[in-house]
């Protein structure tokens, strides 16, 4: 019998193997590190460097590290990207604290590193023209180490609130004390998180209104409702993962065994966006089915999914833009969720965009780009917002 095709199979295995290895994220370099861990207050600017990749002509930015604080009160590190118009009006200029999308749950996935920092940033340029400062969380754990609260709302928040903290710190650009946040899908819940914790977390970054496009909002009734699709199993894989990590009564093996178990894993250790992006994509399609051996709604994940899903109270203005195509935040999902806060008392603008996805409802030729910036404009004029729900 020939050996040829034992050696194409052997060949094909590394093959397959080095692709797989490429496909993991590199270590981030040392910015990412602090040289000694002291308990900084929350907020306190550690360094900062400028950043061109990416930058639109015009503008200049910087990455910064900077301390915060995990849902335990313990201190914790976090990188962010601080962006402003190079010829901005002088004296300190109003914050789009922004928060972004799902990128990974690993370290070697925050923006700040990826190749296209802004490539899903609404109204980038029309901010910039403003004369608004920038100010881009990575999150806790895709750059400076720890574990990412991936869907875990106070966890994402707090380190968006610390992050325009630390903007105030730096030398080459003045932020004044008007803020509005930013969040899309993932952001979207940490920006609903950001407006309920902000008056007792950080009382001294008052916000001004709250835009959240195409937010994870009732997390039970999104993670049910997408799992069987592709990308409803990458979402998945995130969710078990770092649900499993953050909480103790959640444990992955309960939801999740055998092959789609495994898969869940490798899907949860490299990025949604870079080189790993196509070897996800492809292992979530060949999945089929749910990552889930359990509904994810019952027992401790269900009970902790409920506890993240956003409430309220919103002293802020607040701005839900949906896009009526999106496939993974499904538009009657939202429409329930905004229903109940409504209901309760909230006052939300809440505006639908026709034919738009959940990526296409963020894109430049979006018709909620101009929307957003009037919206924004109005909040850092001081105007009042309506009392009662819109939309």
């Amino acid at each position: 019998m020939s050996s040829f095709p034992l050696v194409v199979i052997a060949a094909s295995l590394i093959l397959l193997a080095t692709a797989w290895s490429l496909t993991l994220p590199t270590t981030p370099d040392p910015f990412y590190s602090a040289t000694h861990r002291a308990p900084y207050r929350p907020g306190t600017l550690l360094r900062q460097e400028p950043f061109t990749r990416g930058v639109p002509a015009g503008a200049v930015a910087w990455r910064i590290l900077h301390a915060t604080t995990r849902d335990d009160g313990s201190p914790a590190l976090a990188s962010a990207i601080v962006m402003v118009a190079r010829h901005a009006p002088a004296g300190p200029r109003p914050v789009v604290a922004w928060m972004h999308a799902s990128t990974g749950i690993v370290r070697g996935c925050a923006p700040s590193l990826l190749g296209d920092p802004f490539a899903h940033v609404p109204a980038l340029q029309p901010l910039l023209d403003q004369g608004w400062v920038f100010v881009a969380t990575d999150y806790l754990g895709l750059g400076a180490d720890g574990i990412h609260p991936y869907l875990v709302g106070t966890g994402q928040a707090r380190s968006a609130l610390d992050a325009v903290r630390a903007a105030r710190q730096m030398a080459g650009v003045a932020l004044s004390d008007r803020t509005v946040v930013w969040g899309h899908s993932q952001g979207g819940n940490a920006a609903l998180w950001a407006g309920t914790l902000a008056p007792t977390y950080s009382p001294d970054v008052p916000l001004d209104g709250i835009a959240a496009i195409a937010p994870a909002s009732h997390l039970p009734a999104l993670v049910d409702g997408v799992q069987h699709t592709p990308i409803g199993r990458i979402t998945s894989s995130y969710l078990l993962q770092a649900y499993s990590d953050t909480y103790g009564d959640v444990s992955f093996d309960a939801y999740a065994h055998g092959w789609p178990a495994r898969v869940a894993r490798d899907i949860a250790s490299r990025c949604l966006a870079g080189r790993g992006a196509w070897f996800t994509a492809l292992e979530a399609l060949a999945a089929g089915g749910s990552i889930f051996s359990a509904p994810p709604t019952s027992g401790p994940l269900g009970q902790r999914l409920a506890q993240n899903t956003p409430v309220g109270p919103w002293p802020q203005p607040v701005l839900v833009a949906q896009g009526l195509a999106d496939a993974l935040v499904l538009p009657e999902l939202q429409s329930r969720f905004v229903a109940a806060r409504c209901r309760a008392g909230q006052a939300i603008d809440y505006r639908r965009y026709a034919g738009r996805d959940h990526l296409s409802v963020v894109a430049a030729d979006s018709p909620l780009t101009p929307d957003l910036v009037a919206w924004t404009q109005l909040r850092f004029a001081g105007a009042s917002a309506d009392a009662a729900c819109r939309g």
